[in-house]
């Protein structure tokens, strides 16, 4: 078991009446457990909205004119359940679970079909399961340049394969179009990382292989079982940490994520960035 403390405070000028819908507090699952949390907006009321599938908890606020301060803190303890990579299979898509088929489809920012080609001359020749999609990673990691600020909202995986570069969001994307070209489902995950420099908001994927979902992050940027999971999506129009609605712009983005010792920690910190762990 590993804790942690995390949080961030967001700041906003409004020019008119708007309406703001934020993903930011932490989801509860087998693998997160939340201890303590805190939300806090000054002036406006906060509506929450959890979603019945992905279980993302979506904020809603409707803030008029003026400056919005929201913040929020948790304290979570997390558990991983580690594998050994060479046991873990694909599955054929006439086993894969039917809830779980919709991950198979192209998106709006990972249109799979259209690297159809360059996945099965890159991939296609090798043995199916946790190692295919760990070279899906070492591609990416080789191949694609990490620059913040190089995409915008409307950067997709033709992009970032053309482009050659790219943020968190864009490698997962490119790891998610990767996987489900190879008829691998695969899933965008947002959080929170732990040893992240600056702190932000950080983007992995998870693939479906055997009979549940492993986690991979192509960045390498944070140890694997730093992750805390904050929205699940096909990509990120499903995951997005603010959504706005009005004339808002954003003053202030501060994130912090620090690791609390227990006393009883047998996982250290960090770990393989290539360590089968399964969670979900």
């Amino acid at each position: 078991m590993l804790k942690y403390e995390l949080g961030c405070e967001l700041n906003y000028n409004i020019g008119e009446p708007s309406t703001l819908i934020f993903n930011i507090g932490v989801v509860s699952n087998d693998y997160q457990t939340i201890v303590q949390e805190d939300l806090h907006c000054d002036t406006v009321q906060i509506e929450e909205y959890i979603a019945p599938i992905d279980r993302n908890r979506y904020l809603r606020i409707n803030a008029p004119a003026g400056e919005l301060k929201i913040s929020y803190r948790s304290i979570v303890e997390t558990t991983h359940d580690y594998s050994d990579p060479s046991q873990i299979i694909e599955v054929d898509p006439a086993n894969i679970p039917l809830d779980i088929l919709h991950y198979l489809y192209p998106s709006r920012y990972c249109q799979s079909d259209r690297l159809f080609r360059l996945a099965e001359a890159e991939f296609g020749n090798l043995v199916p399961g946790y190692g295919r999609v760990t070279a899906i990673c070492n591609w990416i990691y080789d191949r694609i340049t990490y620059v913040s600020g190089s995409s915008d909202s409307f950067t997709s995986v033709s992009d970032t394969v053309l482009e050659r570069v790219g943020v968190c969001r864009d490698f997962a994307h490119l790891g998610i179009a990767f996987c489900r070209a190879l008829n691998i489902p695969a899933r965008f995950v947002s959080g929170y990382a732990y040893g992240l420099n600056p702190p932000d908001f950080h983007a992995w994927f998870e693939a479906y292989l055997g009979d549940r979902w492993y986690l991979f992050d192509p960045t390498r940027l944070a140890p694997q079982n730093g992750l805390v999971r904050v929205g699940t999506g096909r990509d990120a129009a499903d995951a997005a940490f603010a959504t706005i609605f009005g004339a808002v712009q954003m003053s202030q983005m501060k994130l912090f994520m620090n690791y609390l010792p227990t006393g009883q920690d047998s996982e250290q910190i960090p770990i393989s960035t290539t360590e089968a762990i399964a969670n979900s």
